[in-house]
C-alpha cells in the first residue's frame, strides 16, 4: 500500500506541475514577482488505498481565487477510481518578510481560468 503521507508528495507534485503549464512555476514567482505559494490549510479524504507501482491519474482545479490566496480541489485517481481528493488552501505570501500579499494581475486571471 501507498504510505497516506505520499498522497500530500502526489498533490504538492501536480501543483508544481499545473503552475509550470500556466507558466508560473515557483522559480519564476520568486523572481518576476517576489512572492511565494504556501500551504495554509489542508483536508484530505481518503477512499481506497493506491498500491505500489499503480499508475495514477493526479488532477488540480482551482476553485476560488481570492485576494492572497487560492482554494483548489485535487485528487488521485487510478483508471477512474478516487483514491484519494483533497481541497487545498494556498496563500501568496511575500518571499522575504512572509508576510501574505495580493495576486499579481496576471497570476490571478491565469488561475480564474481554472475557476
Amino acid at each position: 500500500m501507498v504510505y497516506h503521507a505520499r498522497y500530500l508528495d502526489f498533490f504538492e507534485r501536480a501543483r508544481a506541475d499545473w503552475l509550470r503549464h500556466l507558466s508560473f512555476e515557483s522559480s519564476r514567482l520568486v523572481r518576476d514577482f517576489g512572492v511565494i505559494l504556501v500551504v495554509r490549510k489542508l483536508a484530505l479524504n481518503y477512499h481506497h488505498p493506491a498500491r505500489l507501482d499503480d499508475e495514477v491519474d493526479v488532477s488540480v482545479d482551482a476553485v476560488d481565487v481570492g485576494r492572497a490566496q487560492v482554494t483548489i480541489a485535487q485528487s488521485v485517481r487510478r483508471a477512474g477510481l478516487m483514491l484519494a481528493d483533497a481541497s487545498v488552501n494556498l496563500a501568496l505570501i511575500h518571499a522575504c518578510k512572509f508576510m501574505p500579499v495580493r495576486f499579481p494581475l496576471a497570476l490571478k486571471e491565469a488561475l480564474q481560468h481554472y475557476v
